[in-house]
């Protein structure tokens, strides 16, 4: 069987001083669990590449939130995306989404497996010409104007109930983690 690409997002790891793992250390114990194989991390924040011949998703994320709670103590969400679900969320990116980087900054928000974004994006709020949002598959794309940044709603995320199920990204390191997982198709 060949294995599947994944992409694993962990929430709140290395931000504002909470949550602090090493990369390091996250690779070696996920590489221990033996549901993965060809483990790399990608920037401090808790982004994981890996292969698996797991096929089923809800074992290998329950077994992926248990090492990490045996480990760490992290409770937060796990968020597994397939490489070819990273593909569609950087591929229905709305047009001119990441265009301007010198004007706006650009966010994903993704979603676990439970909610849908249509769903959702009327419980986000948005300042009305500083905020956008579109809904994806698996992602809303949220974008800001940076002279407005200190007034956009995206930091309100944190404060509603559904936070917990959403993990946010640039716009960049999502493309980076989608060339990533691509690569380890390559090479696998």
């Amino acid at each position: 069987m060949k294995p599947t690409v994944y992409v694993l997002l962990l929430r709140g790891i290395n931000v504002g001083g909470n949550q602090i793992i090493r990369m390091a250390d996250l690779k070696e114990v996920l590489s221990r669990t033996g549901l993965m194989e060809d483990v790399d991390t990608y920037i401090q924040s808790g982004n994981v590449l890996f292969t698996t011949t797991q096929t089923d998703r809800n074992a290998l994320s329950d077994g992926i939130a248990k090492s990490l709670k045996e480990n760490f103590g992290y409770q937060s969400g796990v968020f597994l995306f397939t490489s070819e679900e990273m593909d569609a969320i950087v591929s229905s990116v709305p047009e001119g989404f990441g265009s301007a980087p010198d004007l706006y900054r650009y966010d994903v928000i993704y979603l676990d497996g439970l909610l849908d974004a249509n769903d959702i994006e009327k419980f986000i709020p948005t300042r009305q010409g500083v905020d956008q949002l579109n809904s994806g598959n698996k992602a809303i794309y949220f974008s800001r104007l940076i002279s407005e940044a200190g007034k956009s709603y995206l930091s309100k995320i944190v404060s509603l109930p559904l936070y917990k199920s959403v993990t946010v990204r640039n716009w960049n390191t999502t493309v980076k983690l989608q060339v990533l997982a691509k690569g380890k198709i390559v090479r696998g």
